[in-house]
């Protein structure tokens, strides 16, 4: 798989703190490494007792600093925060998100943060309920709400032998947030971005509704890509189970009308709108006020209506903004987007077969190929979503001449 940039000639620092997942932080080295980026290994004195800096001196080529003073000449906690084009703390404990967000300074790496003016990227590991433990959560909020980029943590088995939400991020979701944190960082910026995701639920009665298989995980890919990059991001998602992204505004809906007045109210002020939800098509005509009962009824009849185009009003209605559209297809995909392009008056449309195999809804990757009004077509092979979100925003600038900004964290 091609990434959208390599780290050829980066300088990155990979911060390592006493967890049992320690040992993992070894193959993302060789995964930076391989990228052709020079990585400096910082290790609390709790993850030496995991793994021995010895295996992480002989992987990256480089001393790795374990102490706050036995390099104090070479005040090694300024000049490789300095030197950084990025620090990533991997695996990061719950004792090191405390001393971060507190800024405590009792070690090499939490001093060096405290000094850090590049990007910080936290990939958090831990044992059972801590990550939803409140003095974490307070502290993951803190590291956020500064710009430092906290992953969550998976769902697995762990070292207790608990299956719970505390396993080390993968490590493509690692380097996804590397990579991101590399792109240009304000290309976006004066841009204030419209971005819709997930599914809506229509009612049948209290109980019941129709609805479909979106997870919202390329709506929420695609607004924390474009708040990365600098822009103002609303975004209006139908329920899913997805962590709001920080930093951004978010406005749940549950319905198709409730979706509809939600952007019709952030419309005009936006200067983007990027379509991702899969908003219903039909709704039931009538909603049952009680629970429909199964006793002495053999078969039930559900009359359905439309529900409003929300892509084709907002279209018509817009002045000046960029409108871009999704068309999830199960078949003659390009056929299909082009009609929806062509009739709902859209710049852009993004289309995918939600019926391949390892994309579309619920999936963390997906493949996408991209049709512009003026006849230009953009195939983006399949990738995980928070990336294929980058180039899906690379695509708007050069497919609607939107011209990018040059300021940048890359040199």
């Amino acid at each position: 798989m091609q990434s959208p940039i390599n780290l050829w000639g980066k300088r990155l620092v990979l911060g390592v703190t006493g967890s049992i997942a320690a040992y993992k932080a070894v193959g993302l080295l060789r995964v930076l490494a391989r990228e052709g980026a020079a990585v400096s290994v910082i290790m609390t004195q709790a993850a030496t007792k995991f793994v021995t800096p010895l295996t992480f001196e002989v992987l990256s080529g480089r001393r790795v600093a374990t102490d706050l003073f036995e390099s104090h000449e070479e005040m090694a906690h300024l000049a490789l925060s300095e030197q950084a084009h990025a620090i990533i703390v991997a695996p990061a404990t719950a004792n090191f998100m405390a001393k971060a967000a507190l800024g405590l300074a009792g070690d090499l790496l939490s001093t060096m943060l405290l000094n850090a003016r590049c990007p910080v990227i936290v990939a958090p590991a831990m044992d059972g309920d801590m990550w939803t433990h409140p003095t974490v959560v307070q502290h993951v909020q803190a590291l956020r709400a500064r710009g430092v980029v906290v992953l969550d943590p998976e769902v697995g088995p762990l070292a207790s032998g608990q299956i719970a939400q505390g396993r080390l991020p993968a490590e493509s979701r690692i380097l996804d947030a590397v990579h991101a944190s590399l792109i240009s960082q304000r290309d976006w910026q004066g841009q204030r971005v419209l971005v819709s995701a997930g599914p809506t639920q229509e009612p049948i009665d209290p109980v019941r509704f129709i609805s479909n298989r979106s997870s919202g995980k390329m709506g929420y890919a695609i607004a924390e890509a474009a708040r990365d990059r600098g822009a103002e991001v609303i975004l209006v998602t139908g329920p899913s189970a997805l962590t709001p992204p920080p930093r951004v505004t978010t406005v749940p809906v549950n319905t198709a009308s409730e979706m509809s007045d939600a952007l019709n109210r952030h419309f005009p002020t936006a200067t983007i709108l990027i379509m991702a939800a899969a908003v219903a098509d039909f709704r039931p005509k009538m909603t049952a006020g009680q629970k429909l009962k199964k006793q002495g009824k053999p078969e039930l009849v559900l009359e359905l209506e439309a529900t409003p185009d929300i892509l084709a009003m907002l279209s018509a209605r817009r002045t000046s903004q960029i409108v871009i559209g999704f068309a999830a297809e199960t078949e003659q995909v390009l056929s299909h987007a082009k009609d929806k392009l062509r009739g709902k008056g859209l710049d852009l449309i993004i289309a995918n077969d939600v019926s391949r195999a390892g994309g579309g809804f619920g999936s963390d990757d997906n493949a996408v190929v991209i049709l512009s009004a003026s006849g230009e077509q953009k195939v983006l092979g399949l990738m995980p979503k928070r990336r294929l979100a980058d180039e899906i925003l690379t695509a708007v600038q050069e497919l609607c001449l939107f011209p990018p900004r040059r300021e940048s964290f890359v040199e």
